[in-house]
């Protein structure tokens, strides 16, 4: 596993998604992308990699209403994976399965694919880059995108063919649309404890426990002041987001209620700035 994904670290561990048809999502989400069922009801359905540990739990609500745009909530949520050879053979099967990606990128920290469910949330594929080469400047990394070099990742694959994703896979980051930044920051950075890694001005704030480049990010992109999406409506239910042990939650909790959030110290559960759900777990 990941060492930035496990004890003393703080990271995003599981994200609960809203769907239009649970059984379409279903069929993406493990035909496409390789997760397997962990646990299955009528209206949820919870998905792993390891046969263990809840990745993804996708949730059909009573009229639910489909996805609604230039709204706060999900921008992307972030698979990891434990190598470039896996990210290349995962890469090679959406081309054997001619199934449309929004983009690849090379983050230097960081080579990346996009793509999106049936119903429009956002996902992202990666794997990191030797932490050897990350580009620290000051503690900060610097914003790159250049272009993934495809060829040279397939190329990793070898004759390896696509079944599932490894059970190394864990949930890298999720990256989130807000309202603003200035409270944002305010939240995550003196509510929960995390560091700015990567400030772009006036667009996004990345940040991270132990010297990753980024559990959570969240982007402005959408416009400043946008509304909360419908409670019903496809996107984000909420993530899982895991301290060490009980005192650095409870820490955390004393924080934010000193800062004017309401924790629901029974469910563990908070909501940022922008209305984007936290269950704060250990």
């Amino acid at each position: 596993m990941s060492i930035f994904h496990q004890y003393p670290n703080v990271y995003v561990r599981h994200v609960l998604l809203k769907v239009m048809d649970l059984q379409r999502s279903l069929q993406f989400y493990q035909k496409v992308l390789g997760l397997r069922i962990l646990q299955q009801g009528p209206q949820e359905v919870t998905l792993t990699a390891n046969g263990e540990t809840p990745l993804l739990t996708l949730i059909q609500p009573e009229n639910v209403l489909p996805k609604q745009r230039r709204t706060t909530g999900l921008y992307h949520f972030a698979l990891l994976l434990p190598s470039r050879k896996d990210l290349g053979i995962l890469l090679k099967h959406f081309g054997d399965l001619r199934y449309p990606l929004q983009g690849a990128a090379d983050h230097a920290f960081s080579e990346a694919v996009y793509l999106a469910d049936p119903d429009g949330n956002g996902i992202e594929v990666y794997a990191d880059t030797p932490t050897a080469t990350w580009q620290w400047q000051q503690g900060h990394l610097p914003a790159i995108t250049r272009p993934m070099d495809a060829d040279g990742v397939i190329a990793e694959a070898g004759d390896a063919t696509f079944e599932y994703l490894p059970a190394k896979t864990v949930m890298g980051h999720i990256h989130l649309h807000g309202a603003e930044l200035t409270k944002i920051r305010e939240f995550y950075v003196s509510g929960l404890g995390l560091d700015v890694i990567t400030d772009i001005p006036g667009q996004a704030l990345f940040l991270a426990s132990g010297q990753y480049h980024h559990h959570i990010a969240v982007n402005v992109w959408n416009g400043v002041g946008v509304p909360e999406p419908a409670a019903h409506s496809v996107g984000l239910q909420s993530y899982e987001l895991v301290f060490p042990n009980a005192e650095k939650r409870q820490a955390a909790v004393d924080n934010l209620q000193q800062l004017g959030y309401l924790v629901d110290q029974e469910a563990h559960t908070v909501k940022d700035p922008s209305g984007n759900q936290l269950i704060l777990s250990i």
